[in-house]
């Protein structure tokens, strides 16, 4: 029982686990300087995720892989019941009530670590060819990555369902789809973009859009650049983060938590905050290298880098004014308890597909 156990925590990949703490430290840091009560309630959170990590990391995944569509299916009929009996918020249907305990769930959070977990039981039964996935193959994964997208964005959710859709095709785009069906279609994207714009998507995100390349930003931005670019080079002192301590940033503990941290660390603090994020990201994208046989793997971590890729990039991309704003925290570093508990989750899925990866033959070994 010791060499299993020891077997087990051997392949634990703590080089994962020592580039996310800095984010979390910082983060931490930052919103204690602007609201003790906010900070208090995420040190709350960090409890919460340190027991789910926990949690998750002892389950039998690779054992009960077998159930991983039925999680799946699950989280559809969720994203179904949001439509019927969702609350509503700010003109968005999101949320659906827990009985009894008065509070909600976001199926739209819920459903992403089980959204690559399918991809990767997917792929992990048809694996693709030496040239690639066909057209049929494409069509048969795309309904998968199609139907969350479709429920989440009508929500409305835009931003979250673009989110999962990219990371959906670029796990295909990493594990290997043929060239071909990759022109055709970026070709009948470009043709068909002024129809998606005029008839496919609500008013409310045209005005995001128009807001976005129009010559004057709208008023959160216009906080945030002047944030951005008060902290010049080094940054400042926390009294001296005026556009955060006087209140002219918006939503300075979460979507704009990036403007604050530059105006306390300046450009080189920008520069090592996305160099961490890059580690982060680089190292999951690396296992498609070490773990080559391994599909489980490779389209989780893949997933993951993806994931925390595209809500970072949108983020930052947000607050300097070159993306429309839209309500995607930065990964792991923005308050809040639903993301950063749904990332922490989903570190610990990939941890343990890690971990318990040799599972059949410790088994093997003890009965012998």
């Amino acid at each position: 029982m010791r060499l299993f156990d020891k077997r087990i925590i051997s392949h634990f990949d703590y080089l994962l686990i020592i580039f996310v703490l800095p984010l979390i430290f910082i983060s931490y840091h930052l919103i204690g300087e602007t609201n003790e009560r906010l900070a208090n309630k995420q040190l709350v959170y960090y409890v919460i995720s340190i027991f789910a990590f926990l949690l998750v990391f002892i389950l039998p995944i690779r054992k009960k892989i077998r159930t991983i569509p039925t999680l799946y299916w699950l989280g559809i009929i969720l994203l179904v019941a949001v439509e019927f009996v969702g609350i509503t918020k700010l003109g968005a249907a999101r949320w659906l009530p827990i009985p009894f305990l008065n509070t909600t769930i976001q199926p739209s959070e819920l459903i992403k670590p089980v959204f690559i977990l399918m991809l990767g039981y997917l792929i992990h039964h048809k694996p693709p060819p030496k040239g690639g996935y066909n057209f049929l193959d494409f069509c048969y994964f795309s309904f998968y990555i199609l139907l969350p997208f479709l429920l989440i964005a009508k929500e409305p959710d835009l931003g979250t369902a673009m989110v999962l859709l990219l990371v959906g095709y670029g796990v295909l785009f990493i594990i290997g789809v043929n060239w071909k069906i990759w022109t055709t279609i970026f070709i009948i994207v470009g043709l068909t973009s002024p129809f998606i714009y005029t008839y496919l998507i609500k008013d409310y995100q045209k005005k995001r859009i128009t807001d976005f390349v129009s010559e004057e930003p709208s008023y959160h931005v216009q906080q945030s650049i002047i944030a951005i670019g008060s902290g010049g080079l080094t940054g400042k002192q926390s009294e001296e983060a005026t556009q955060t301590q006087l209140k002219f940033l918006p939503i300075a503990t979460s979507d704009f938590i990036f403007a604050y941290f530059v105006e306390r660390y300046g450009f080189l603090g920008a520069i090592g905050l996305i160099f961490l994020y890059a580690l982060i990201i680089m190292h999951l994208l690396s296992m498609n290298y070490y773990f080559k046989d391994d599909y489980i793997v490779r389209v989780f971590a893949s997933g993951l880098g993806l994931l925390i890729f595209f809500n970072m990039s949108v983020n930052v991309l947000m607050v300097i004014g070159f993306a429309p704003v839209v309500g995607i925290p930065l990964p792991l570093f923005s308050y809040g308890g639903s993301s950063f508990i749904n990332f922490i989750v989903t570190f610990a899925i990939l941890e343990n597909l890690l971990a318990f990866r040799y599972m059949n033959l410790y088994n093997y070994e003890r009965k012998l």
